[in-house]
């Protein structure tokens, strides 16, 4: 028995038979002593903030209870083995076989309700959402909230983790919120690099770059748009964390041709909303994924789960999004490295536990036949220099969990013009690096190359993660393991400062773990797409930017997959454990991005010649409507080849 049911069932009936300032030591007695549970990544921010004292007792606090999955070997093994198969679970199915039991969700929701704290559970048994003030927060995990400083932010966090009696503490995963610093997470949106003249100019679309409608003819989703496969009954999710004008997704698509439902866009606000938009928070990021997704499938519907900029508001987005089960796709544009999340939190052979708490997540989408997309990053294979300021080798969370379909860049072929004298021609799609803008560096008003190549640099987000194994639809897949690499930057100064090499010799070695990205599609700003909405006039003097970034295939991707799962009749689930299949067979539906050296490379990684894998590019440039053939005809056997129905 978890806890005695004469116990619960005082404390759900609400009777006080306790005086507060009693409870946690009636509570210990009840289910042992007290045992710390892990809070989130704001951890590493409390450590280094200055303290100006206590958070008063009355102040309204937001936290979220996450709970470890239950069974999750065997989780993964029907993720696995139902790979093609288009059999899913419901979320009570879910909720029954994989999340928390009824009984310890109670019981943890009755334990917060002794201390006046309100709480809703999810429907997937998972994720608990709380509500009180800093004061019963404070007694119930005997913890002492305090206002914090740091990089000019102003927040609540806590120096030491969280303890709750021990048999309250086992099915805690984590309990974020407790610090609730802001802008933790970045978007993977990026505005072109002064204002490149594109020989493809006549094929742009709109005031400023391509539309998304150049996206389906480029990579042959037009026969499933020309058969009628609009998105018709498909629901397509945006998780945010910045918030959207609902106005300029609907310019942008009149201003492309289409004609939409009015009624096609949801907002849904997670833990209190993302605010007002603006450009300071990210909205750009929020207009273009929905403009994106919501082009490529016009007759599609689209629910935004905008949350706060926090680690607690992150999670509850994806949950609530993935326990109501209303999309059939699901992107996300926002992520931090890997080594961001793993500063300050111990390492072990096993994943911290705020990367699992999102992982499993995922894993319930893909049990549930939810396609997920990510965005790979934007820095190349040096993710972390965008938010920790290190110059080693990383890739980006949330598209480095196993269960979500990391999408990465490339740069489209064709004359890029910047003015007399500095003209780059890119023969053919390669992976996006921005090496090749290194030897204008006089054009753009750099002292030197290699100053310009330390502040210039953007690519495809690509490598092996330090986190996550290898899974097992990469195992054995050529080009996995052994790659090509450039080394134009290598790391001097304990990984804080580069020295440059602007003529690398090509270089060869092997990685671990999960790789990243899993495709690639075009994203590099000077190649890239207009962008609307009313937030650019007063910075840019116009409602139109040219923009890039890896931000632009993830919900395209999942915008596509409503014309997949519509010609399919059915979810076609995660991407991952079929693609790879997909791609082994004749007839791929992938053109690997191969070519070896420094004209197809994401600052570090390059092609392999022969390869089917590489970093930075993935499996390379999808053919949308092979694909859609493909995940059409049903299971795929674990050597890659299709069994049938």
């Amino acid at each position: 028995m978890f806890l005695s049911m004469s116990w619960l069932r005082r404390v759900m009936s609400g009777a006080a038979a306790l005086p507060l300032a009693a409870l946690p030591f009636a509570f210990q007695q009840a289910a042992g002593a007290a045992a710390p549970v892990a809070q989130g990544i704001a951890q590493s921010v409390v450590q280094q903030a200055t303290v100006f004292g206590s958070t008063p007792a009355s102040t309204p606090v937001q936290v979220s209870i996450i709970l470890n999955a239950r069974n999750q070997g065997q989780l993964a093994e029907f993720i696995q083995k139902s790979a093609g198969s288009h059999r899913y679970l419901s979320v009570p199915q879910f909720a029954q076989k994989y999340g928390q039991s009824p009984l310890v969700v109670a019981a943890i929701q009755g334990y917060l309700k002794a201390f006046g704290i309100t709480s809703q559970a999810m429907a997937d048994n998972l994720d608990i959402q709380a509500q009180g003030t800093a004061g019963q927060f404070d007694a119930a995990f005997s913890v002492q909230l305090e206002n914090m400083g740091y990089k000019g932010q102003h927040f609540h966090g806590i120096r030491k983790n969280p303890t709750v009696p021990a048999n309250l503490a086992s099915p805690i995963l984590a309990v974020l919120g407790l610090s609730n610093y802001q802008g933790m997470f970045v978007s993977h949106a990026v505005k072109a690099i002064g204002h490149p003249t594109l020989s493809n100019a006549s094929n742009t679309g709109t005031p400023a770059g391509l539309s998304a409608t150049f996206v389906a003819q480029h990579y042959d989703a037009t026969p499933l748009l020309s058969r009628g496969d609009l998105g018709q009954g498909q629901t397509v999710g945006i998780v945010t964390l910045a918030s959207l004008n609902p106005s300029d997704a609907f310019t942008y698509w009149q201003d492309i041709g289409l004609s939409v439902n009015p009624g096609r866009l949801q907002l849904m606000n997670v833990d209190g909303g993302a605010g007002a938009p603006s450009l300071v928070t990210g909205s750009d990021e929020t207009s273009l994924d929905v403009e994106q997704s919501g082009a490529l499938a016009p007759m599609a519907n689209i629910d935004v789960y905008q949350a706060p900029n926090t680690d607690y508001g992150y999670a509850d987005a994806f949950y609530q999004a993935i326990s109501q089960n209303q999309v059939d796709s699901l992107s996300t544009s926002w992520g931090e490295s890997e080594d961001a999340i793993n500063y300050f939190v111990s390492q072990g052979e096993e994943a911290p536990a705020y990367a699992q708490a999102f992982n499993q997540a995922f894993m319930e989408a893909a049990a549930q036949g939810i396609s997920v997309f990510a965005a790979s990053g934007d820095a190349g294979a040096y993710d972390a220099a965008r938010d920790l300021g290190t110059t080693d080798l990383s890739i980006d969370n949330p598209a480095d969990s196993p269960y979500v379909t990391a999408a990465g860049g490339t740069t489209l072929s064709g004359t890029q013009n910047y003015g007399p004298g500095a003209v780059v021609t890119i023969p053919q799609e390669r992976t996006w690096g921005w090496d090749y803008l290194w030897p204008l560096w006089q054009a753009f008003g750099a002292p030197s190359e290699a100053q310009w190549a330390y502040s210039a640099f953007g690519g495809s987000g690509g490598g092996y993660s330090a986190v996550f194994p290898t899974p097992w639809y990469q195992q054995g897949v050529p080009g996995y393991r052994r790659f090509s690499a450039i080394p134009y930057l290598t790391p001097i100064d304990q990984n804080t400062n580069w020295t440059f090499n602007p003529s690398p010799s090509v270089v060869r070695g092997s990685g671990q773990g999960r790789a990243t990205p899993d495709l690639a599609m075009n994203a590099d700003p000077q190649t890239g797409y207009g962008v609307y909405t009313t937030l650019f006039a007063p910075a840019y003097g116009s409602n139109w930017e040219q923009y890039g970034g890896t931000s632009f295939v993830a919900p395209q991707l999942a915008g596509l997959t409503a014309l997949v799962d519509q010609y399919a009749g059915t979810r076609v689930g995660l991407w991952n454990a079929q693609i790879y299949a997909f791609a082994r067979q004749p007839g791929s539906p992938f053109t690997p991005l191969d070519a070896q050296g420094t004209s197809n490379d994401n600052l570090y990684y390059t092609g392999t010649p022969g390869a089917i894998y590489n970093p930075g590019s993935g499996l390379g440039l999808p053919d949308i409507a092979k694909l859609a053939q493909d995940f059409a005809k049903g299971q795929v056997s674990p050597a890659g080849m299709h069994n049938g129905h």
